[in-house]
């Protein structure tokens, strides 16, 4: 459910493990979340996990991407300015699928 609601987010939008998590019914398991798009590489249908970042913007996952500059990249050339590892106007980008699933 989790990588079905990530593949949701549409391009140039970006959205926090706890909004996942939350609309997942879920709302404590931010941390759960996080760990299943660590995974997500191994799906066989393609994850967008770069536009799942922490409730305050930061590209806590950027590791994960094999470069530390590809997470910055990919948000990049979907118009989101990213600074210091951080999401610029990160509430207009901010994808909330508790309230745009409805």
């Amino acid at each position: 459910m989790v990588y079905d609601t990530a593949r949701l987010i549409p391009t140039g939008r970006i959205t926090s493990y706890g909004a996942i998590a939350k609309y997942l019914g879920s709302a404590q398991s931010a941390r759960i979340v996080g760990w299943a798009m660590n995974d997500s590489h191994r799906q066989d249908k393609y994850v967008p996990a770069h536009r799942v970042v922490n409730r305050l913007g930061i590209l806590t996952a950027k590791h994960h991407f094999g470069n530390s500059n590809t997470m910055k990249r990919l948000l990049e050339n979907e118009g989101i300015q990213v600074v210091d590892d951080k999401i610029v106007d990160f509430k207009q980008h901010f994808w909330d699928p508790s309230t745009e699933l409805l």
